[in-house]
C-alpha cells in the first residue's frame, strides 16, 4: 500500500517535507495544474488549496499498487464522480470513512496538535460534524483509535477487497 502525496498551497508545518508529506506549491502553480486538469479532485479548505495529482495516482495503480488517498467528504465525492467515467479508477476505488470516536475526541486531538487558532479550531469541528453525517456514503466505517490500529484495520479492508470476486485472481 502506498499513499498518494497531495498538493497544497499551505506552508509546511514543522517537520513536514516537500515531496514526502505534501507537494507544497505556490497558488499560481496550483491554479495552473487545476486548469490543465491535473487533479483527480481539488478544493480550497481553511484558506488553502489541496489537490490529488491524477498522474501520480494512475501511475501507481498501473504498477499494481494499492493507493491510499487521504481526502475529505467532498474529495471522495469528486473521486467517485471521476471513477464513474473511468474504468481503471472505478475498478480500484474502495471508500473508507475514518473518524475519531466523537467530536470531543477530535477536539482533544486538534488541541494537542496546537496548530490552529481557536476560531479555526471551532470551524474545523463544525465542518467535522457536517462531514460525519456522510459516513453512510462510504463502503466502510473505521472509528479511529491509534495510528497503528487504524493502519492495521485499513490493511484488513485492503486484504478483504483483494479477495472480492471481481478483484480476485483464481489459481492457475
Amino acid at each position: 500500500m502506498t499513499r498518494a502525496i497531495t498538493c497544497t498551497t499551505r506552508p509546511p508545518r514543522p517537520g513536514e517535507r516537500d515531496g514526502v508529506d505534501y507537494y507544497f506549491l505556490e497558488a499560481a502553480a496550483f491554479a495552473g495544474r487545476v486548469a490543465e486538469g491535473g487533479f483527480l479532485e481539488h478544493a480550497t479548505v481553511y484558506g488553502h488549496s489541496y489537490g490529488t495529482p491524477k498522474a501520480e495516482v494512475c501511475e501507481k495503480l498501473r504498477q499494481g499498487q494499492d493507493v491510499l488517498l487521504n481526502i475529505d467528504v467532498q474529495g471522495a465525492a469528486s473521486i467517485g464522480a471521476a471513477a464513474a467515467a473511468d474504468e481503471e479508477l472505478a475498478k480500484a476505488l474502495v471508500t473508507v470513512f475514518l473518524t475519531p470516536s466523537s467530536i470531543a475526541e477530535l477536539d482533544t486531538r486538534l488541541r494537542r496538535r496546537a496548530t490552529d487558532t481557536e476560531p479555526v479550531l471551532q470551524k474545523r469541528l463544525g465542518v467535522a460534524r457536517q462531514e460525519i453525517a456522510h459516513w453512510r456514503n462510504f463502503q466502510y466505517l473505521l472509528i479511529s483509535t491509534s495510528i497503528a490500529e487504524d493502519l492495521r484495520r485499513m490493511e484488513c479492508v485492503i486484504e478483504a477487497e483483494r479477495m472480492r470476486q471481481p478483484r480476485a485472481r483464481p489459481p492457475e
